[in-house]
């Protein structure tokens, strides 16, 4: 059974919970990833959530999010669920943004609730989705794509345009985007 971590508003380990319980109507604060995947051509892998998926399903999303199970690497999360998801494997995975943390409400009431660092990666795979988590994916234009989410042409998930507006603040080459200090990682996201 896939296990999240709980956090106190600090980002410190409090407990754990199924993955197949936490999502509802008050959903703890618990630990979270987002990954954005880029191509050699500078191209962003865009994702779409699964139809059947409990929380925001059938949204078109940033490459890949999950969860570190309990006591598990953030870099080691990111790369297993980027095997298990879209069948990818990356290199120059980096911090970029260490403190992103959100909430949001589908419209049927279930809440994300998530201390979430994000994270880049480059690849030379091609993907393979999982249709348990992807139902579909494209390679986008970054700078078409931030710009359309940036002005509200394009439909993504909550994390992800609150994500884009702090990824465009870093510069418009992801390439080159600074890499975030592991200081500012929420505590439980640091394991030994």
């Amino acid at each position: 059974m896939e296990q999240v971590v709980l956090l106190d508003e600090s980002g410190n380990a409090i407990g754990v919970e199924d993955k197949a319980t936490v999502h509802h109507r008050r959903t703890p604060l618990h630990l979270a990833f987002s990954c954005y995947v880029f191509n050699d051509r500078g191209e962003f892998l865009l994702t779409q959530r699964a139809h059947h998926k409990r929380t925001f399903p059938s949204v078109w999303t940033n490459t890949c999010c999950g969860h570190p199970a309990p006591a598990e690497d953030m870099k080691a999360a990111i790369t297993r669920r980027l095997g298990e998801e879209l069948g990818l494997t990356v290199h120059g995975l980096e911090l970029v943004l260490p403190g992103f943390q959100y909430h949001a409400t589908m419209p049927n009431g279930v809440v994300e609730n998530e201390k979430c660092p994000v994270f880049v990666a480059f690849t030379g795979s091609t993907p393979e989705p999982n249709p348990d988590e992807v139902a579909e994916t494209r390679w986008v234009d970054w700078a078409e794509f931030s710009s359309a989410v940036l002005a509200g042409e394009s439909e993504v998930s909550p994390w992800c345009s609150l994500q884009v507006r702090q990824l465009t603040e870093l510069g418009p080459e992801p390439a080159r985007w600074p890499k975030g200090s592991p200081a500012g990682l929420p505590p439980a996201a640091h394991v030994s």
